[in-house]
């Protein structure tokens, strides 16, 4: 006679075991995950960490008036004073080659940056006066170790006399590291040292105002109209399915629509964040109108059931009653659908967003470039120093990414709590 009791006592244990199984199954992969994300995140991290400070070169200029007209400070030839400055430190530097060598002690910025402190402080002229400036990329990467002086001297970019002198400097005290203002208050350059972010992180913002203040109204008026009003039809039916297929169309083909219409076709300015953002506003807009209509059918029918049936038109009933009601979701949808466009980078390329861009952009008009575009310049390059730039300004972009979310996150609960 089977022992009914038994076997089922053995079949739960082997449930309960599979359970278990399954629970550090689901536990080891979200443990993998994190480790994943933790690795990824903290060697960029590391990687970004040297562009926080930068290293600057104590200079002695001589401003007299043989040197600067107080009358006509702009018209100083201030490249011709920092030269002359850096042989009077270093009088051993007497061939053309080395004194070559010499002058990329400083960045090329450096001429500018004297000008600049000039303007600002009228009273350094009359006489010497020691000035704190930019150092180059080699002679930072140099003094922060990054450069192995180990090397035979044909296998690093920096010589052996620019090392004496670089140790001639640190003994006098004539080197100091502070804080990277630069990489967020400059523009995009040539020269690794004062390359900054600026002009990205405005064209990203002219961008994505554009491309919400046009997605944001089309996506939700387009998904009202069809949740609400659409009756259902054929060409609903088509409507509908052509908005899912456009979701997941690569957003490269939306780049070169925007580059057959918006700039082929209308001539509007070309890498400007008008284009760029109307690009990306067509990316967008299925996004937002799928998780739109989903908002819209989360909506108890009863809403706009007790709506109707207090004398409320069918427009007041969609209006005053489901859409407040909807309207977390919604804006939840677009903004994770405007963090998506703004880590795109194919569409803007496509529209000559890709564009060297020195000025920060002060209108949608202008020239502009976006992060996510900055990142893939600054990976091309071949200048070590923009390795750390390209980390630097993905740690940027996360930041922004996150902050969306956040926002996102933050609306939806303070309008669930209103509504």
């Amino acid at each position: 006679m089977i022992d009914f009791s038994k076997s089922a006592g053995f079949n739960l244990i082997r449930r309960h075991r599979a359970e278990k199984r399954f629970q550090w199954a689901g536990r080891s992969a979200i443990f993998i995950s994190l480790t994943f994300l933790v690795v990824m995140v903290g060697s960029i991290l590391m990687d970004a960490a040297g562009t926080l400070r930068q290293t600057q070169i104590a200079v002695t200029v001589d401003l007299g008036p043989d040197a600067v007209d107080p009358d006509n400070i702009a018209g100083a030839r201030f490249g011709k004073i920092l030269k002359s400055a850096l042989r009077a430190q270093f009088p051993d530097a007497k061939k053309r080659k080395e004194k070559k060598k010499l002058y990329n002690l400083v960045s090329p910025e450096g001429s500018f940056e004297i000008k600049r402190q000039l303007i600002a402080n009228p009273d350094l002229l009359g006489g010497p006066q020691t000035l704190w400036l930019t150092a180059s990329d080699d002679l930072d990467l140099f003094y922060r170790g990054k450069s192995d002086a180990s090397l035979p001297e044909s296998q690093r970019r920096i010589s052996d006399l620019e090392v004496a002198w670089i140790d001639t400097l640190a003994q006098s005290g004539s080197l100091r590291r502070v804080l990277n203002w630069n990489f967020l208050t400059n523009g995009d350059s040539r020269e690794p040292e004062i390359a900054g972010i600026l002009s990205a992180l405005v064209g990203s913002l002219f961008s994505l105002a554009v491309c919400f203040a046009l997605s944001f109204p089309i996506g939700i008026g387009a998904a009202i109209y069809l949740e609400e009003f659409a009756k259902p039809s054929r060409m609903s039916d088509l409507i509908e399915v052509n908005i899912n297929n456009l979701a997941a169309v690569p957003s490269i083909i939306f780049g070169l629509l925007g580059l057959s219409i918006f700039l082929g076709y209308m001539g509007m300015p070309r890498s400007s964040p008008l284009v760029g953002g109307m690009v990306l506003a067509l990316m967008t807009l299925p996004t937002i109108i799928i998780s739109a209509r989903a908002a819209l059918r989360s909506v108890p029918p009863s809403f706009k059931q007790a709506a109707l049936a207090l004398g409320a038109s069918p427009v007041q009933a969609v209006f005053h009653h489901v859409l407040p009601a909807a309207m977390p979701g919604m804006l939840t949808g677009a903004i994770i659908g405007m963090a998506q466009a703004l880590g795109e980078t194919a569409p803007l390329l496509m529209i000559g967003m890709v564009a060297f861009v020195v000025d920060v952009p002060d209108s949608i008009l202008a020239p502009a470039t976006a992060l996510p575009v900055q990142i893939f310049l600054w990976a091309d390059s071949p200048e070590r120093a923009f390795t750390e730039k390209t980390a630097a300004a993905i740690i940027v972009l996360l930041i922004f990414l996150i902050a969306m979310n956040l926002i996102a996150i933050l609306l939806r609960r303070k309008l669930e709590q209103r509504f």
